[in-house]
């Protein structure tokens, strides 16, 4: 079995803002921007769990801004699909069933005062996955439908054949709680940088010493830790 850590969701970078942390250890997972402007979902008529439109999350400075931004959904927790067609993500092909992809994001206390940090936030225990063109196009449409990539046919057209595509059991599961699995460390210049804590290095190892997650590729766990650490994820809230 393989598992992998993967960063998703909004930040400074992208958005310009971190995801809602609530005092209870719930959260909002808030994509990223559309910037192409093709879908009709956008912050201000997506609704969160907390019953709340997800433009309210935003500084009210960027809310007439934001709110008709479109979204790029992705991953999609409704029917369990995650694509990308970059090369940071190309080994993502490799995944098998049985086998767990694990999301992280940013997050950023609410209603309460907590630093950002990165924090678990769910996960896909792998059904499929490939390029978009090892699927037919019947399956294509059956098990992939809703995600961005596919949805959408002018970006389809232009990505399948770099497009990987993952799709999640019904086993897989966006969380209720998050759970933070970053510290703050530094880089080669002494700046600070997101990295996995010496606790969660205890569950996922160390990537070989590249425990940075702030901005990283997928992070793989070594084979000594899969078992541990997919436990540890599957006995998230």
């Amino acid at each position: 079995m393989k598992l992998a850590l993967l960063r998703v969701g909004i930040d400074s970078g992208s958005g310009g803002i971190q995801g809602p942390l609530f005092r209870d250890g719930t959260f909002e997972l808030v994509c990223i921007p559309d910037r192409k402007g093709l879908d009709r979902r956008t912050y201000g008529n997506c609704v969160g769990r907390k019953g709340r439109p997800l433009i309210e999350y935003f500084p009210a400075a960027m809310r007439s801004r934001m709110a008709s931004q479109s979204i790029h959904v992705d991953p999609e927790f409704d029917t369990f699909t995650y694509g990308d067609p970059t090369p940071p993500k190309a080994g993502l092909r490799k995944l098998q069933p049985g086998d767990l992809l694990v999301f992280h994001a940013g997050l950023q206390g609410h209603d309460f005062e907590s630093d950002p940090a990165l924090y678990i936030v769910g996960y896909f225990e792998v059904l499929v996955a490939g390029i978009a063109t090892y699927f037919r196009a019947d399956e294509l449409q059956r098990s992939f439908s809703e995600n961005f990539h596919v949805r959408h046919p002018t970006v389809f057209a232009i990505q399948q054949n770099e497009l990987v595509l993952v799709k999640g059991a019904a086993t897989s599961r966006l969380l209720r709680k998050a759970h933070v699995i970053s510290c703050e460390g530094q880089n080669s210049n002494g700046k600070p940088l997101k990295v996995l804590s010496p606790a969660m290095q205890q569950v996922f190892g160390d990537f070989g010493g590249r425990i940075s997650i702030q901005r990283s590729p997928t992070r793989w766990v070594a084979p000594a830790f899969e078992s541990r650490a997919a436990s540890f994820v599957r006995s998230l809230e």
